[in-house]
């Protein structure tokens, strides 16, 4: 598209001294310069707009003052500046430590904003500009040059150094001569050449990925290149699709980085930070990004990011070890990072989003709204008067805010299990965030020298916030000053631990495979297998999120590790000089500092302020008050050693130092104060069904909840299932809804059995057979693939009758063949059935599985059928390929003797199925092959045409899930 120029008083505005800048607003992008012919420069002024920003007064505040001190912050730089052969800095010297290079761009960028932007002081500075050229100089011909070996951490020489190195060639750009400007492009040639995003693997996946693509597309602009541009376009299509593991975006909204960590307010806010900017930059251009997969990202802006977000902050539950930051020496602002600066970063990269014109329009309006909200009610660090956010967000945020067209979103109501093993819900002036963990992700992340004592942050640990209390909670220092073996919600063996115990980058992990649950999107069931960080403790725990409260459940708890064992009840922040009122049983307790005490047959606890905590049928609780005392580098070795002092309130259950099978039970009422805890204490709503190492369930009156984890087959209260799983029951106004889901992924159905009468119609539930209703509800969950989500139905007490008849059939002969000079090999007696399309003929790599069941026992019309296999990628050339099934002549052959030569051959397509390098089921449709004729014959391979991966899958010889034929007939 055309873009069209800005007036003159727009120019103005925008900055000084040839500082163009690019307007984006709304769905329209104008050029804050004259109308230019030259694509590269259109690019280039779009970028200076997104660094400098547009359509703000730099005399009015809060920019005033922004700008007034990136002036002073570029003048002390330049000031400190003293090149030499060694160094442009000499705190930042130069030929060891790589991060001094990226610390070296990121100053002069600095210098080369302030004089760009309007207001420094230094706006438009030939000197400055003058210090600018020649600190790129310097750097580009001694450090960062055409021909360096790259030494200490690479993401400093293929991201941090080239960004903050092409930010500054778009700021000074009139400044530089062509030579200038082609050293340094040959620089990041060297450094990030097209080889970096040729295969989606290792350093070059999820936000690193986009980051690369960031430092090719500023390098085509900069130096004019259109292949630069158009490989940066290309390579973010892999960002887009859905994973199954690994790194990136998964299809109900987690986001992983590193293999193993959750990492949606981390790496995701960097992922989010540049196709937001990238997206903008390349709009209406040669090389705007057209995937249509790029709607899965902005998907995500609603059902990965926003869920954590709340009133201004992100939940450091997905931020890994980002969380440890807080104050870092390097910082010359001496601004903290914490959970309210992430949470305002993502909401202006969400903001940018909204006014790229990349989304459709709907979405767009959705998130404008949602940001208003967020923006007007973080009330303990407002966005406006944040330091830390630049110019550019704040004239966006501005806008909005005065926008009157726009009304704010309120914080919604609702639950959210994601497989990344995380749990979020809202309710009306609260939120509760879960963090657990299982041989899907880490213990923790620590890495660089930071996080380096978050050993149990993902073993159960329940943060929580009210609307208009305790969003400072886990701001104010809580992170360098908190017992890190008193983590509230967690439970953990006392056995002092190493700093970075367990190895980097999320080395350690648990043998567990159970964590998740089932919810219905407003009530939660969810457990987790806990197992010690380099410890011997195990055990089961679980969370039921009702209306205004969390009912928690430990069992089985065991430990031989010689030393204490906890399960941490609360841990509250205080603050610096916090005397909240502390009440038990209707008793006040001394609010001095060092007072401890233990409660035999306590029954509701409340701290003033924040909440209440209820304990059914009395518990042996202890409880302190303290002060403690840490600082950021204590946890992270860049952080700053100044001794901070923190007051906390802890509550906890001492299980001793050998428990076997120990246990306890509390409700959380998020905002509950004493009267009110103490009432529900008296008239309790919720009822403990079960709490053992089998089953933990309750019921809640209030709410009409049943709700179970079942850690094996088995009945509590009206539940009945025939293995392992999660299941959220709710009764109210004549309906029944009953979601079920398996947080082991072992299973590839389940049976669950709900003793309840009345109920007979059900409305149509993607995965969910209604078996029978009457006397009972009878339900076959299809589970497996689903990554742990769960399956929901709702069954009412009219309509017409639901019913069928569910078959599970093993295959009686199962193999599969292989091509070329294997073409006369048997593998009858193999436990794995391997299967890939090579797309080729007689390459000796091509395999297909064969299949044979017999179905003379079904009865009635076939409704559904489906084969189940459950196997996993097993390939160098890459994580995630597609199986497909397909009908077969049913022609005679023996698992024995079959070969690629001397078997039926593969008919009509059937139903596809992803399967990656995790194992898991994989379901494949096959009723149209289901006929009259009682052996069945089914092929199992990959899409016709397509090269594939290889697969193995368990084959009915395996003692572990073998194939099964579902079939369900009316």
């Amino acid at each position: 598209m055309s873009l069209p120029a800005l007036s003159r008083r727009t120019l103005l505005q925008a900055g000084t001294a040839g500082a163009l800048a690019l307007a984006v607003t709304g769905t329209t992008a104008t050029a804050a310069g004259a109308a230019t012919a030259d694509p590269y420069e259109t690019l280039r002024l779009r970028w200076l707009a997104l660094l400098t920003g547009t359509g703000f007064d730099p005399a009015a505040e809060p920019f005033g003052s922004a700008l007034r001190a990136l002036g002073d912050r570029a003048r002390a730089q330049q000031q400190a500046m003293a090149p030499t052969t060694g160094s442009l800095w000499p705190d930042l010297p130069l030929g060891s430590v790589s991060a001094n290079i990226t610390g070296s761009f990121v100053r002069l960028r600095t210098m080369a904003l302030a004089w760009a932007q309007p207001g420094t002081g230094l706006t438009g500075d030939a000197t400055l500009a003058a210090a600018v050229t020649t600190g790129l100089d310097r750097l580009c011909a001694s450090a960062y040059t055409a021909t360096a070996t790259a030494y200490d951490n690479w993401w400093d020489w293929q991201i941090g150094s080239p960004q903050a190195l092409l930010d500054t060639c778009v700021l000074v750009l009139p400044q530089l001569t062509a030579t200038q400007v082609s050293t340094y492009c040959a620089a990041v040639d060297h450094a990030v050449p097209d080889s970096r995003v040729a295969a989606y693997s290792g350093t070059s996946t999820g936000a690193n990925r986009v980051d690369l693509c960031r430092v090719l597309a500023l390098r085509g602009v900069v130096g004019k290149s259109a292949a630069k541009l158009a490989t940066a376009s290309a390579a973010l299509s892999p960002v887009f699709p859905y994973v199954l593991t690994g790194d990136g975006l998964y299809p109900d909204g987690s986001f992983v980085q590193h293999t193993w960590v959750p990492y949606t307010g981390s790496y995701g806010e960097v992922l989010l930070s540049g196709l937001s900017r990238l997206f903008a930059l390349l709009a209406g251009s040669s090389w705007e990004v057209t995937d249509p997969q790029r709607q899965n990202v902005f998907d995500a802006v609603d059902s990965a990011y926003a869920p954590f977000l709340f009133n201004g902050l992100v939940m450091d539950s997905v931020v890994g070890r980002a969380s440890s930051r807080g104050l870092q020496s390097s910082d010359l602002l001496h601004l903290q990072q914490d959970d309210h600066g992430r949470g305002h970063t993502i909401i202006g990269h969400i903001l940018r989003l909204a006014d790229s014109g990349a989304a459709p329009a709907v979405q767009s309006a959705r998130w404008r709204a949602a940001v208003k909200g967020w923006i007007g009610r973080d009330y303990y660090r407002p966005y406006l008067s944040d330091a830390a956010v630049d110019v550019p967000e704040l004239a966006r945020a501005q806008a909005l805010m005065g926008d009157g067209a726009v009304a704010p979103s309120a914080e919604p109501v609702g639950a959210r299990v994601f497989a990344m093993d995380r749990a979020v819900v809202r309710r009306p002036g609260w939120a509760v965030s879960l963090s657990m963990c299982s041989a899907r992700t880490t213990f923790y992340e620590t890495g660089n020298g930071e996080n380096v004592r978050g050993w149990h942050t993902n073993n159960g640990l329940l943060a929580w916030w009210n609307a208009t209390t305790g969003n400072g909670q886990y701001a104010d220092a809580f992170w360098p000053t908190v017992d890190p073996y008193r983590l509230p919600g967690t439970t953990v063996s006392t056995k002092k631990l190493a700093d970075a115990a367990g190895g980097v980058w999320g080395a350690a992990r648990p043998d567990a495979v159970w964590a998740g649950g089932a919810s219905d999107g407003t009530y939660v069931a969810v457990g987790q297998a806990v197992r010690g960080l380099s410890s011997t403790l195990s055990g089961w725990k679980s969370w039921f999120l009702l209306d205004d409260s969390v009912v928690c459940l430990g069992a089985g708890i065991s430990c031989t590790d010689g030393v204490p064992v906890e399960t941490v009840v609360e841990n509250r922040n205080l603050g610096a000089s916090g005397t909240h009122a502390f009440t038990v049983d209707g008793v006040a307790q001394p609010v001095t500092l060092g007072w401890s005490q233990q409660f035999a047959g306590a029954k509701s606890m409340a701290i003033a302020g924040f909440g209440g905590y209820v304990f059914p049928g009395g518990a042996t609780v202890q409880a302190k008050r303290e002060a403690r005392t840490g600082s950021w580098h204590d946890i992270n070795s860049g952080g700053t050693s100044e001794a901070l002092t923190r007051r906390y309130l802890t509550l906890w259950f001492d299980h001793g130092a050998a428990p076997s099978n120990a246990g306890y039970a509390y409700l959380l009422l998020p905002g509950a104060a004493a009267a009110a805890t103490a009432a529900r204490a008296a008239a309790p709503t919720v009822t403990i069904l079960a709490n053992s190492s089998s089953v933990q369930a309750i019921s809640d009156s209030a709410s009409g909840v049943t709700a179970a984890n079942f850690f094996a087959p088995g009945s509590v209260g009206p539940v009945t299932v025939s293995a392992p799983c999660s299941v959220l029951v709710r009764e109210s106004g004549g309906t029944l809804s009953v979601s079920v889901a398996d947080p082991s992924r072992t299973s590839a159905t389940v049976r669950v059995t709900v003793d309840r009468p009345g109920y007979v119609s059900a409305d149509p539930a993607t995965g969910v057979t209604v078996l029978a209703t009457g006397s009972s509800v009878q339900l076959l969950a299809e589970l497996g693939g689903t990554q742990g989500a769960g399956r929901t139905v709702t069954l009412r007490t009219s309509g017409a009758p639901a019913a069928a008849t569910a078959v599970l059939l093993a295959p009686v002969q199962d193999t599969y063949v292989r091509d070329g000079s294997y073409g006369d090999a048997n593998y009858g007696t193999a436990t794995v059935l391997t299967v890939k399309n090579t797309d080729t003929t007689g390459s000796g790599f091509s395999r297909r599985a064969l299949l044979a069941f017999d179905t003379s026992q079904l009865t009635g019309t076939v409704r559904r059928a489906v084969l189940w296999v459950r196997g996993a990628v097993a390939d160098s050339g890459g994580t995630e390929t597609d199986l497909q099934a397909f009908a077969t002549a049913p022609g005679a052959w023996q698992e024995t003797a079959a070969t690629w030569n001397r078997c039926p051959a593969p008919a009509a397509a059937l139903g596809t199925g992803r399967i990656s390098t995790a194992a898991d089921w994989v379901a494949l449709d096959v009723t149209a092959a289901v006929t009259a004729d009682p052996a069945l014959t089914l092929t199992v391979g990959q899409p016709a045409g397509r090269v594939g991966l290889a697969v193995n899958l368990n084959s009915r010889e395996n003692a572990a899930y073998p194939p099964v034929l579902q079939v369900i007939t009316a």
